[in-house]
């Protein structure tokens, strides 16, 4: 069976993992901090806090802001629910700006005509890096100047993708940039996460945040220490420490990124060619300022011209050996956000998306062969 995505774990990434389990630090160690500085270092970064996922990331960011109760913050519908449930989490209100019909990131458009019409001002606004196409960020940090918020990059799919020439998470065009190192992104700790950001002051808030809000830096203490066993708790704050198990395969896994992602780059131009002629079948359009990693291979199918429902084709591509999948059902039609008055027709693009999208297999161990095997099994299907 061929499936949407897969890990690549290899005998040094193994390796790295044995020698955390036989060292003195499982957890709160030094593999934290060099895998840390790595990412950060990668990107072009100054800092990067590493936590147990991507979700608790958006949290800790969101902490980090001040976002709280009476604030507001806008997101993408197309993206997993994490994004928009981390400002529920604060206390605070969400709502979500269309896509753009080509790209399925956050359209300019729509943001900028919703920030123009809006009585209340969004706190934090969370563009997301879908499949790992940068969202375009020069524009959205330009009315992020104007109407004064916050930018938290959500690149869950986008570690090792560029927009203009730098690496996205270097944080030129916002304030933080989270990661994500789930079992089937490009690079995996398991589960696990990162912020990465050039403030200082945000990222103490996000060191304190991930754990307990305590701290042992005598700076941000309110009295002199008692002892060297002294920790004082100043905020509310979370279990949301990564192991050093996690961080030692992460370090591996980041050693091996840009073969990771080249190889996704190959399998995407190759799909685009494969399915370019296929009739009832719009590929992704790619921004000539980015050049994704491509955590995801989305195609979008005109069902005027074919015959077949999305579930016929789901089960009979099941049946020939691919597991399809589709990335995203729209956050607000989701029966918890519907409790908030979100309804069907808010996001018009982003329902039309979800009706027509599927996801095709892509992984760093998948074959040309396999590809093929995919390609020629979605044509059969869609024409018969």
């Amino acid at each position: 069976m061929i499936f949407y995505g897969k890990q690549n774990i290899d005998q040094s990434d193994i390796d790295a993992v044995v020698d955390v389990l036989k060292s003195d630090f499982l957890t709160q160690g030094p593999a934290i901090e060099r895998f840390e500085k790595c990412v950060a270092e990668y990107c072009g970064t100054k800092y990067a806090v590493a936590v147990t996922n991507a979700t608790s990331a958006l949290h800790i960011a969101c902490l980090a802001t001040g976002l709280g109760k009476g604030d507001v913050l806008w997101t993408s519908p197309i993206t997993f629910t994490a994004s928009a449930n981390c400002g529920r989490y604060c206390g605070a209100d969400v709502d979500f700006v269309d896509i753009d019909p080509y790209t399925y990131n956050m359209s300019i458009n729509e943001l900028q005509n919703k920030l123009q019409q809006a009585v209340i001002k969004p706190k934090v606004v969370i563009p997301v890096h879908f499949s790992g196409q940068s969202c375009e960020m020069d524009k959205i940090y330009e009315l992020s100047q104007k109407y004064g918020f916050k930018v938290i990059e959500d690149a869950s799919h986008a570690i090792g993708a560029e927009y203009q020439d730098t690496k996205v998470g270097c944080c030129k065009y916002s304030d933080m940039t989270v990661f994500s190192f789930h079992s089937v992104k490009i690079v995996t700790t398991g589960e696990g996460g990162m912020v990465v950001t050039n403030n200082k002051d945000l990222y103490d808030k996000l060191v304190l945040y991930r754990s307990h809000g305590i701290t042992r830096e005598p700076k941000l203490m309110n009295k002199q220490a008692d002892g060297p066993w002294y920790y004082q708790q100043i905020d509310l704050g979370f279990n949301y420490r990564m192991t050093d198990m996690q961080a030692a395969l992460g370090y591996s896994q980041m050693q091996k990124v840009d073969e990771f992602v080249s190889k996704r780059r190959y399998l995407a131009k190759r799909y685009n060619e494969l399915l370019k002629n296929i009739n009832g079948i719009q590929l992704t359009y790619q921004n000539e300022d980015t050049n994704s990693s491509w955590h995801l291979y989305v195609v979008r199918v005109d069902f005027s011209k074919i015959i077949k429902t999305k579930n016929q084709i789901f089960a009979e591509m099941k049946e020939k050996g691919i597991c399809l999948n589709l990335h995203y059902i729209p956050v607000h039609t989701q029966p918890y956000y519907e409790k908030l008055g979100f309804k069907d027709g808010d996001f018009p693009n982003s329902e039309k998306y979800y009706e027509e999208a599927f996801t095709l297999p892509l992984y760093y161990s998948l074959t040309d062969e396999q590809q093929d095997h995919i390609v020629k099994s979605l044509v059969e299907v869609l024409g018969e």
